[in-house]
């Protein structure tokens, strides 16, 4: 009779390696996007909070500064003209600064060691990254449907056809899309949820007021109306109030001659397409070599 030794297991344990391709990627960030709006689901209180920001800024930049604050082209003090130049720029504010929240998910999964597990599973590298940004991408839809009606009720009214209308939409998705990238690369690379929070609001706020989104750039310093129109924030709000019919009479679309001023449709595009291949090549290489 043979005898059958079993061999002592002394190599160290890998973890299984992924199988399949675009197909299996697709399959494991949808898992991961389930896992995530389930989660949201279970904590409604972080999407009623992130309800409440916008709504506040809508209110107060509409009743507060709206008469005081000139558009080209209009009389001097017509609230609705100002009501109609805000709301682009509010619906933009709102889905970049979703980018603190995704950074401090991240960051929260990888300081109770979630990354880890998910990175010894047989899955797809960036699915763990896709999934939670493209959940994401899902609250921030649904906050903006909200803020929309809420929008509406307020006095703000679009001027073109429903299919520019959800165009319009859809770039503001893009940019938040493209811009969730940034936070996740930033969930990874800080080591708490709270720095992730405050690194993925420090550098919003500069990058959205020198902008055109709450007031013309034609008031600003003359190297700030170079900065303003070049921000690929402003390329989407003047996208967004293109699309809406926001653009009000008489108001250039440019004050330095531009060119994302001047195509703002097209330079949205390409800003936000530009910024998720950036972002999501450093953010999985990141993923890849992260400890907990």
């Amino acid at each position: 009779m043979t005898t059958v030794t079993e061999a002592t297991d002394t190599a160290p344990v890998r973890p299984p390696r992924p199988r399949g391709g675009f197909s299996r990627s697709v399959r494991d960030s949808l898992v991961v996007a389930k896992r995530n709006l389930i989660r949201m689901l279970r904590i409604p209180e972080v999407v009623i909070f992130g309800l409440i920001q916008p709504i506040m800024f809508v209110v107060l930049f509409t009743y507060v500064f709206g008469g005081s604050i000139n558009i080209p082209g209009a009389p001097v003090g017509d609230a609705q003209a100002y009501r109609e130049f805000l709301m682009a720029g509010i619906f933009a504010q709102t889905v970049t600064f979703a980018t603190a929240g995704a950074g401090a998910g991240i960051a929260d999964d990888m300081h109770k060691g979630l990354i880890d597990r998910f990175r010894s599973l047989p899955m797809s590298r960036g699915a763990v990254l896709t999934g939670r940004t493209f959940a994401d991408l899902v609250q921030t839809a649904l906050t903006l449907v909200v803020l929309a009606v809420v929008a509406l009720l307020i006095g703000w009214r679009t001027h073109e056809s429903l299919a520019e209308v959800l165009a319009g939409f859809a770039l503001l998705l893009l940019l938040g899309y493209a811009f969730s990238w940034i936070g996740a690369l930033i969930g990874l690379t800080v080591r708490t949820p709270e720095a992730a929070t405050s690194g993925g609001l420090i550098w919003l706020f500069p990058l959205t007021f020198i902008s055109n989104a709450f007031v013309p750039v034609n008031g600003m310093p003359a190297f700030l109306q170079h900065v303003a129109e070049w921000n690929p924030f402003s390329a989407t709000v003047a996208a967004a109030r293109e699309l809406f019919g926001n653009t009000g009479a008489g108001v250039p679309k440019s004050v330095t001659g531009a060119w994302p001023m001047e195509h703002p449709v097209v330079a949205s595009v390409i800003w936000s397409l530009v910024i998720i291949a950036v972002f999501r090549t450093l953010a999985v290489r990141k993923y890849r070599s992260a400890a907990a």
